[in-house]
């Protein structure tokens, strides 16, 4: 299985439809969040046999998105969300505990636009960054990439794409 995971693409999607294309075939996509209205283009981009999961985020004025939502990927239970309900950009305590209260494998939040990969205690914290403004050393746009092998353990990988600049 692979999943394509994103955030704050903020309606600047022409890096997000790279990154579709490159990926492709998936098997869903995950966007956590700040889309601003372009969450039916996207489902489109990802095609018909690729599930959506999005979030709302702090930017997604009119949009009828899950504040959250809790899922089930193999084997896994994962919290979405954007993040800014847990304070994220102070740190991601709030949402450790949140995780562990839930008894959650896996939390992904967007917000701060940074990319973060963390275990804690067992617990998976992860941030894929934006591809539209990325605010890292180096403001390379970024994605994550979830994989689960053949024995159903997941493995993550973090992506960067190469600033366009026009």
């Amino acid at each position: 299985m692979k999943i394509l995971i994103v955030s704050d693409t903020h309606r600047k999607d022409d890096n997000l439809k790279k990154v579709i294309e490159k990926t492709s075939p998936l098997d869903m996509l995950i966007h956590l969040g700040d889309a601003e209205g372009s969450e039916t283009k996207i489902a489109g981009w990802a095609g018909e046999d690729c599930d959506l999961e999005m979030v709302l985020g702090n930017n997604d004025f009119f949009s009828n998105l899950d504040r959250e939502k809790e899922l089930k990927i193999g084997e896994y239970r994962v919290l979405l969300t954007h993040g800014h309900y847990y304070n994220v950009s102070l740190g991601v305590e709030r949402l450790e505990q949140e995780a562990r209260d839930r008894r959650l494998d896996i939390v992904m939040y967007g917000h701060t636009h940074r990319p973060f990969y963390e275990v804690r205690g067992g617990v998976t914290i992860l941030n894929p960054g934006s591809l539209s403004y990325p605010r890292q050393d180096g403001r390379k746009p970024s994605f994550m990439i979830m994989e689960l092998d053949d024995q159903g353990k997941v493995h993550f990988t973090l992506n960067f794409l190469e600033p366009q600049y026009n």
